[in-house]
């Protein structure tokens, strides 16, 4: 009696990254670094958000100070709500890059895989809020450019 096997294909597996020692190595090594820039911003960003509150104050002394400085009371409110974007940002900025120094020592320390995913994509979410801030940066100074150039124009006219 003959027995027909058909032979089982094995099924392709997906081709997975190994990364050798002196890869973790570099990756361990800018996780300590992201770790540390981290921190740092977090003492900048908490710098900025006090600086945001004491700087309706100092508005306020310089214009009683000095009369000629009257308009300045009142921009002391508007520089504080910028003031306090700007720590926001900044404060978004230094948690992406903590996380992912955080992270990726752990992940790289304990051979943990998802750890190392994890890292990664808070490293993809500092990327990606630097690259919304660059184009945000980069359209106002466009606008600002234009403007100029239009009112340089403008006063050309004027003469």
């Amino acid at each position: 009696m003959e027995i027909n096997e058909t032979p089982v294909q094995p099924v392709p597996t997906e081709p997975q990254l190994i990364l050798n020692e002196q890869a973790q190595y570099y990756l361990h090594k800018a996780g300590q670094w992201a770790y540390f820039l981290g921190i740092m911003g977090f003492v900048g960003t908490a710098f900025i958000a006090i600086l945001a509150l004491f700087v309706g104050t100092i508005f306020t002394t310089m214009a009683t100070m000095n009369p000629m400085m009257a308009a300045a009371a009142g921009a002391g409110g508007a520089v504080t709500v910028v003031y306090l974007l700007i720590a926001l940002v900044s404060f978004f900025f230094a948690l992406y890059l903590y996380q992912f120094g955080d992270r990726i020592k752990k992940g790289i320390t304990f051979k943990n895989n998802e750890e190392v995913t994890l890292a990664l994509s808070k490293l993809k979410s500092f990327f990606k809020l630097w690259g919304i801030f660059a184009i945000v940066y980069l359209s106002f100074m466009a606008l600002f450019i234009i403007i100029g150039i239009l009112g340089g124009a403008a006063a050309m006219m004027g003469r």
